[in-house]
């Protein structure tokens, strides 16, 4: 029995946006780190839980925003004899992390919330009005900073959640210091602590599932192993059959699929494998595919692939 391999290979890896990815996520971390000192000292004085929780998640979203840097930066590495996919699934493992960690923000802010509520402590309304404020123009910008970046990368989708929790805790610390300001009700802090908290969570699931999901090797978004055997079968002439089909993704970008096309006696394997390869890059987006070619000998039963 002879098998006939064929791979197509994507040329291009999508290392224009990782160069401008990088950029974006290189200044969005400069401007987080340089604003997480400014909300420190301001929650350290108003006495602000939603300010110091806001300050503890933009530490974790730095580091966060550095570490999606450094993939960004080491994905570019071409592949090596070692890693023959290259490196880009570095970004999946940053965004996975990245996610863990929103989780592990969430899960503090909580728990202080709850001693808070349990012990109320003053609060500085105005001081925790101003710096607030300050840090949600902080976190626009850095926003509008990442949103111009490629919105399908996982690992930049991760980097932007974290600004977006980032957000949501700028903003629920305005709203709680207006109510203090105007009522003196100091709960609504750590009320309000919880609910970005809350939000913060639901944003590092959709993360850590989606990253997960291409590290488990799962198979791609919409992939249907059914409807690709009978779409192979019925537009690629030589195809009776079509096995072991198998996918999985290096990167949400570079879906890859293998699988086995059962040929007659009188097909061409080679003209064979080379339109199964062109049929799946143009109607489902495998760009990069393995095709074994197996001839069937056509006897019944059939004992299965046979040379020509």
């Amino acid at each position: 029995m002879t098998h006939d391999h064929g791979h197509a290979h994507a040329g291009h890896h999508h290392h224009h946006h990782n160069a401008g990815n990088a950029r974006a996520v290189g200044l969005a971390a400069l401007l987080t780190g340089g604003f997480m000192i400014a909300e420190v000292v301001g929650g350290l004085l108003s006495g602000s839980l939603a300010l110091l929780a806001d300050a503890g998640h933009m530490l974790t979203d730095f580091a966060a925003l550095v570490m999606a840097w450094l993939a960004f930066r080491v994905a570019r590495r071409p592949a090596d004899a070692r890693r023959t996919y290259g490196f880009d699934r570095i970004s999946v493992m940053a965004a996975f992390v990245n996610g863990l960690a929103l989780f592990a923000v969430a899960g503090w802010i909580v728990i202080e919330a709850g001693r808070r509520l349990m012990h109320p402590a003053p609060v500085a309304g105005g001081i925790m009005l101003v710096v607030a404020a300050l840090g949600l123009l902080v976190n626009i910008l850095a926003f509008a900073v990442l949103a111009r970046g490629d919105r399908a990368n996982l690992n930049l989708r991760a980097a932007l959640l974290h600004v977006v929790g980032d957000l949501l805790g700028s903003a629920g610390a305005i709203l709680a210091a207006l109510v203090i300001l105007w009522t003196g009700w100091t709960p609504i802090d750590p009320i309000l602590s919880v609910f970005v908290s809350l939000l913060i969570l639901r944003s590092a699931w959709t993360v850590v599932r989606a990253s997960g999901h291409i590290l488990l090797e799962a198979t791609p978004e919409g992939f249907d192993a059914a409807a690709i055997g009978r779409d192979l079968r019925a537009e690629v002439p030589e195809v009776i059959d079509v096995r072991h089909l198998h996918a999985w993704s290096i990167t949400e970008n570079r879906p890859m699929v293998t699988l086995e096309a059962v040929v007659p006696p009188t097909a061409d394997p080679d003209a064979a494998r080379r339109r199964v390869k062109a049929r799946l890059a143009e109607a489902f987006g495998f760009d990069h595919a393995t095709v074994e070619i197996c001839v069937d000998s056509g006897e019944l039963p059939s004992p299965g692939c046979t040379s020509i």
